[in-house]
């Protein structure tokens, strides 16, 4: 289960075919339930063997290839889904959203004239002109360029913001997913199988396909000492999470690249195998003497060759452990 509130921005996330999509289809009233129901304002939209038409659910929907008509400008393309108000009050209504979006002057131009991120500009535009109850984005960004996302993402949650419309967002990019999302629901197999904060998230995984999903890191063989402190290969691992186990209870622990801190003069080594430049930091993939590999971000000004050997420093402080896997 998941409650999206007002002005909440919830994202789902997860691999290829999770059925992301499918539950934003769901929420839209495309797709019918077969069990469980979509409650919208405290209204049964959906449960198994009835679903409320889409144009009764006071949605907007953003889509990923914008969805704009080209025959018709800007302005009517805002217009479109306004009923019931004068020619005037619509595009009085066109006028001060496309200024909200940053496309004041642009109401006279065809879709064919603005570039993608204008035209989802305008397509934000036309969602939010009905005042829905909840905007709907299905991978809205992927179409546009790295720089142009970023930016674009975070010029439209402040619109929803401003607005305190709630939004569900679908997006395969966890980072996009982070930026923007207040809640996060990481899916697989069609469940949700933790709903959080984006820190949460990201520091404390509901379990093992999360922690893995997320981010990058590696698991290290461990035993339980304390609550609270493992012993590993590259030595005592504490953290602010106490678990339940007993001592000496057999665990893996996740290092994530930031867990990695540069030290030369640390007695824990490791030779560069690979090295990614990210431009502020550098991802370096280490082996230890035991073969044991780890990754670890340092900042771009310490650049060193592969083949180099450094020394590192473990500083985890949201311990995240699991239970060996029998086998």
């Amino acid at each position: 289960s998941l409650h999206v509130n007002k002005g909440c921005i919830a994202c789902l996330l997860g691999s290829s075919g999770c059925g992301k999509t499918t539950v934003l289809r769901a929420i839209a009233g495309f797709e019918p339930v077969t069990q469980g129901e979509i409650v919208l304002d405290g209204s049964i939209a959906s449960r198994p063997g009835f679903t409320l038409p889409p144009e009764k659910r006071r949605l907007g929907m953003v889509f990923q290839d914008y969805a704009l008509f080209p025959h018709m400008d800007v302005t009517h393309n805002v217009c479109f889904g306004l009923r019931g108000m004068s020619s005037t009050a619509k595009r009085n209504t066109a006028a001060q959203l496309l200024a909200t979006v940053g496309l004041a002057d642009f109401g006279g131009r065809y879709p064919h004239e603005l570039s993608g991120g204008q035209q989802q500009r305008v397509a934000l535009a036309r969602a939010l002109a009905a005042r829905p109850a909840l905007i709907l984005m299905d991978e809205p960004f992927s179409n546009l360029d790295v720089e142009l996302r970023e930016r674009l993402g975070l010029e439209v949650r402040d619109v929803l913001k401003e607005h305190n419309i709630a939004a569900v967002l679908v997006t395969h990019d966890q980072q996009e997913a982070f930026a923007l999302g207040d809640m996060i629901g990481i899916m697989q197999n069609g469940q949700v199988i933790q709903w959080d904060t984006p820190l949460n998230i990201y520091h404390e995984p509901a379990n093992r396909y999360v922690a893995d999903f997320i981010g990058q890191g590696v698991f290290l063989s461990g035993t339980v000492l304390t609550p609270d402190s493992i012993q590993t290969e590259v030595g005592v691992i504490s953290g602010d999470r106490a678990y339940p186990w007993e001592r000496g209870s057999k665990v893996d622990v996740l290092l994530r690249p930031d867990d990695v801190l540069h030290d030369p003069k640390s007695s824990l080594q490791g030779n560069i195998v690979k090295k990614a430049f990210k431009g502020a930091e550098i991802l370096y993939t280490l082996r230890l003497a035991t073969g044991t590999t780890l990754l670890a971000l340092f900042p771009s000004h310490y650049d060193y060759p592969v083949g180099e050997r450094v020394g590192l420093r473990i500083s985890a402080h949201h311990l995240v452990a699991f239970v060996q896997e029998a086998g």
